[in-house]
């Protein structure tokens, strides 16, 4: 986990260089926040911001060999440094000197810290710039956090807030909020300020104050649809279209949440149980638990039958330019 890292910055603050990588927005941002701010000597005046799709790294380059003004030490946060995964043709829109960077990197400045953002799920490791940046940097990878990890998470956050809350509560707070972490962070701390600050978050309380997502919705759409309960999808797709949801994008989520079913399904017959089904399809277990858990979940024949009929619906929403609400309308009333 990321917190491993975040342990070491405390320990050992002050890198010459550091490359973040990784999907979860938040955890790049926390990792960043926490880097600077383990420099005690550095202020918000020693610290600078590059994004690399508008300036080439060579301006990273001179600036870190620049002396500070203010303090004995700056920082520079570079952010998308695209030049780190393969290409994709056209979009390009910096031709960087990366032989000048890897040079650099074989002797980076001492009086600045680099902070390198490569905010993508893969790099391109045949590169020789990312050989020698994995060889050079103190390299964090901040991936999104699922299953278990993220229940230790937010029991960590809980913790930092002085709150408790169990396992089972943890679980029931991404059932209910989502695996976003930007997101689950502001509702735990939304919970913090109406528990003022001391005691155990329970069930009760996230009904109370954090309101479900989208995800959470579509999973109550899919298993309302999936059972024949017509007039409750309906309802719940309504309520889903006024929240601002578009049609393709539930469509999508929807298809989703039928090959979790189609998965869980095939894997309870093998005898796996519920962690161990979390564990092989790397999905949070309150998942798991919510389509284990279901009064009716439909044979396989009928959720492939509704995989094929979503694929069809999926084309005519990304064709068509009439009303695509009526279209995933009809897809709900056919059986």
């Amino acid at each position: 986990m990321v917190t491993a890292a975040w342990k070491e910055i405390e320990k050992n603050p002050g890198q010459s260089v550091y490359l973040l990588t990784g999907s979860e927005q938040y955890l790049l941002q926390q990792t960043t926040e926490k880097i600077i701010t383990r420099m005690p000597e550095v202020t918000a005046e020693d610290v600078l911001y590059f994004d690399l799709d508008e300036v080439p790294v060579s301006a990273v380059i001179e600036e870190a060999d620049t002396l500070p003004f203010f303090s004995g030490r700056k920082v520079i946060v570079a952010k998308n440094a695209s030049f780190l995964r393969a290409k994709e043709r056209g979009k390009e829109k910096i031709d960087h000197p990366t032989d000048l960077l890897a040079e650099w990197l074989k002797q980076p400045s001492p009086t600045a810290t680099v902070i390198f953002i490569a905010p993508y799920e893969k790099l391109d490791a045949r590169k020789k710039i990312t050989k020698q940046m994995m060889a050079s940097a103190k390299v964090i990878e901040a991936n999104k956090l699922t299953g278990s990890d993220l229940t230790v998470w937010i029991q960590q956050q809980a913790k930092s807030l002085d709150l408790t809350i169990t396992r089972e509560t943890a679980d029931h707070l991404v059932g209910t909020a989502g695996e976003n972490m930007m997101q689950l962070s502001k509702e735990i701390e939304k919970i913090a300020a109406y528990m003022d600050g001391a005691g155990t978050i329970t069930e009760d309380v996230i009904d109370l104050l954090v309101p479900r997502s989208p995800e959470t919705e579509i999973f109550r759409l899919t298993d309302a649809y999936v059972s024949g309960n017509r007039a409750k999808t309906l309802a719940v797709y309504h309520d889903l279209l006024r929240s601002g949801e578009e049609p393709i994008a539930m469509a999508s989520l929807i298809a989703g949440q039928v090959r979790l079913m189609l998965h869980v399904g095939s894997l309870k017959k093998k005898g796996y149980h519920q962690q161990q089904i979390a564990s092989t399809l790397n999905v949070h277990p309150y998942r798991v638990k919510l389509v284990m858990s279901s009064r009716f979940v439909p044979n396989e024949q009928r959720l492939l039958h509704v995989l094929d009929r979503l694929a069809a619906v999926d084309l005519k929403l990304k064709t068509t330019s009439g009303n695509r609400e009526r279209v995933l309308e009809l897809f709900f009333l056919e059986p």
